[in-house]
């Protein structure tokens, strides 16, 4: 056994001497690529080149970004308040109307003939009140005689204002001003209480209507402004909360929120998404910066500055975020200079060169 294991030693420390002289033999690789690289730098760090921005107060609207949509001020879904066949339609399908416009009529030909009867009799009821009230005074009849024709001509009255009423409910009116809608009927079809004629929709002005969640419920109030943009339009809309929901929704932990927007010209339809910036707070002279500039590492957050051609790591805190800055409470100050590109492959005292300012 000691035979064979001097000779495995010794086959070990010759396969070792070879590796060794092996290596000395070949070519390294990593110091050629030094090499080079210090002759094309002059034996200098490679510089990088950047892009960055010198620090500004500036204000910054603390933004809560929502989906809501649009729906209508007003909308109903005409129906009669009596049955009967449809003899008249009077609207446009897609036109605007004005409040109390006829817009459909169901037939009240004996309604009409009812009334005219009643109307016939009112000559000859006011004719025996003022007989009655003549003899009265010569005491020729009873005060009772007199109350009786007096009863007579109120309840002919009264039938009568009965009867209008029942042809007035014959007429669709509109109950506001707005768009009609697609009809749903035709002249001579049947219609009922439960029979839907058309759809009248207000949209002037139109309602924003959006649901925030419970940390913000508190500071949601009367009167808070809010920016807007729907599909379709480049340009930012602006809106006023006029009213919240009473309580929370019990599933969701939401509150339901509604502004109103004026929508004067009726571009805006309802059913519309809206993509929302509910604007919280202000802080004036805050300095931001972009939010590809911040470098999280280690838990902490930190920025790379420029000082004398050298990226300098700086650390930061952070406060509110925006959709692409960031609100610097702590670590940089106004006119100072901070990378805003090439922070992965930055290392403190990098050799940078600027090509831009953003």
């Amino acid at each position: 056994m000691n035979k064979y294991l001097k000779w495995g030693l010794v086959a070990l420390i010759i396969a070792g001497v070879g590796a060794f002289g092996f290596y000395k033999l070949q070519p390294k690789q990593n110091e050629e690529l030094a090499e080079a690289e210090k002759k094309q730098t002059g034996g200098k760090k490679k510089v990088l080149e950047v892009y960055a921005r010198i620090i500004a107060p500036q204000t910054l609207t603390d933004e809560i970004p929502i989906v809501g949509r649009l729906v209508p001020d007003e909308e109903v879904q005409l129906t009669f308040e009596t049955s009967g066949k449809i003899t008249d339609i009077q609207f446009k399908e897609g036109s605007f109307v004005k409040k109390g416009t006829l817009l459909a009529k169901v037939n009240d030909a004996e309604l009409q003939a009812q009334l005219e009867r009643l109307q016939a009799q009112i000559p000859l009821a006011e004719e025996r009140v003022y007989r009655q009230s003549t003899l009265l005074q010569r005491d020729a009849v009873s005060k009772e005689a007199l109350e009786i024709v007096k009863t007579e001509l109120a309840t002919l009255k009264a039938d009568i204002d009965k009867t209008k009423a029942q042809i007035e409910q014959t007429e669709l009116r509109a109950p506001f001003d707005g768009v009609i809608g697609l009809r749903q009927v035709s002249v001579g079809s049947y219609a009922s209480p439960t029979t839907v004629i058309a759809k009248l929709t207000s949209v002037r002005p139109i309602k924003v209507e959006f649901s925030v969640p419970e940390r913000y419920a508190g500071e949601i109030k009367k009167g808070t402004a809010l920016d807007f943009n729907v599909e379709g339009r480049l340009d930012t809309l602006n809106a006023e909360v006029y009213a919240t929901e009473a309580s929370l929704d019990a599933v969701t932990h939401t509150l339901l929120v509604r502004a109103l927007y004026p929508n004067e010209n009726g571009e805006l339809l309802s059913g519309q998404y809206a993509a929302i910036r509910l604007r919280q707070k202000e802080f004036p002279n805050a300095i931001v910066v972009p939010a590809e500039a911040i470098v999280p590492e280690m838990g902490k957050m930190k920025v790379f500055a420029y000082k004398n051609g050298k990226a300098m790591p700086v650390e930061v805190v952070t406060g509110i975020r925006t959709e692409s800055e960031m609100q610097i409470l702590k670590g940089l100050e106004p006119g100072d200079t901070i990378l805003t590109s090439g922070t992965l492959q930055l290392r403190n005292g990098s050799p940078v060169k600027i090509t831009a300012y953003q």
